[in-house]
C-alpha cells in the first residue's frame, strides 16, 4: 500500500479495479481546511487521462510493474516490433505505446518496455541518446555569447532548439526526460 501524500510522477497503482500512472501530481495546503494532493492520473491500459483530487492520508494499492530491456527494430507503418534480446521474440506494439519513446530512438536501440499482468503499456527511452542533426539553418560564426537557439530536426524527426553554432551532420547529445539539448558530441 502507498500513501496518497507519497505519490511522485511515475508512481503507478490500482484504483477502482484500473491501473493508473501519475503524470502530474501537487501537494496542496489551503490555509483554511485540510491538505490535499490534486493528481494528473493516466489509465496505463486505455491511455484515457483524468484529474484526480486525493486525501493525502489515503492508502492506494501499489501496481506491480515488471520492466524488460529490449531492442527496437523497426516500423512496419502501423506497428513497431521489439525483440527480447535473451529469447528473441518480437513483440509489436502499437503508437499509443511508444508515442513518447519513439521521438528519440531508432533501429537497433535498447530500450525499456513497462509491463502489466503481461501487457505491455509504455515505452522508455534511455535518459540521454546521441542523434545526428539533419536539418537547421548554417551556424552564425562568432555569435555564440548571447545564448540564442534555433530550431533543429534530428534523424528521429524530432524538432528541438539547439545554439546557433550547431550544424547540419552534428551529433548530439539529448535528454530525453525533458527533450532538451545537452551538448554536441
Amino acid at each position: 500500500m502507498i500513501l496518497a501524500g507519497d505519490i511522485r510522477k511515475g508512481t503507478t497503482f490500482v484504483m477502482d479495479g484500473e491501473v493508473y500512472q501519475v503524470i502530474d501530481f501537487q501537494h496542496v495546503k489551503p490555509g483554511k481546511g485540510a491538505a490535499f494532493v490534486r493528481t494528473k492520473l493516466r489509465n496505463v491500459m486505455s491511455g484515457v487521462t483524468k484529474d484526480v483530487t486525493l486525501n493525502p492520508s489515503e492508502r492506494l494499492e501499489r501496481a506491480n510493474i515488471e520492466t524488460k530491456e529490449m531492442q527496437y527494430l523497426y516500423n512496419d507503418g502501423q506497428l513497431y516490433y521489439f525483440m527480447d534480446t535473451g529469447t528473441y521474440e518480437q513483440l509489436p506494439l502499437d503508437y499509443d505505446a511508444v508515442e513518447e519513446a519513439i521521438k528519440f530512438i531508432k533501429e537497433n536501440d535498447n530500450v525499456t518496455i513497462r509491463i502489466y499482468q503481461g501487457k505491455p503499456f509504455e515505452v522508455i527511452a534511455p535518459n540521454f541518446v546521441e542523434l545526428e542533426v539533419t536539418e537547421t539553418e548554417p551556424g552564425v560564426k562568432g555569435d555564440t555569447a548571447t545564448g540564442a537557439t534555433k530550431p533543429a530536426t534530428v534523424e528521429t524527426g524530432f524538432t528541438l532548439n539547439v545554439p546557433l553554432f550547431v550544424n547540419m551532420g552534428d551529433i548530439i547529445r539529448i535528454d530525453t526526460r525533458t527533450g532538451e539539448y545537452m551538448s554536441r558530441v
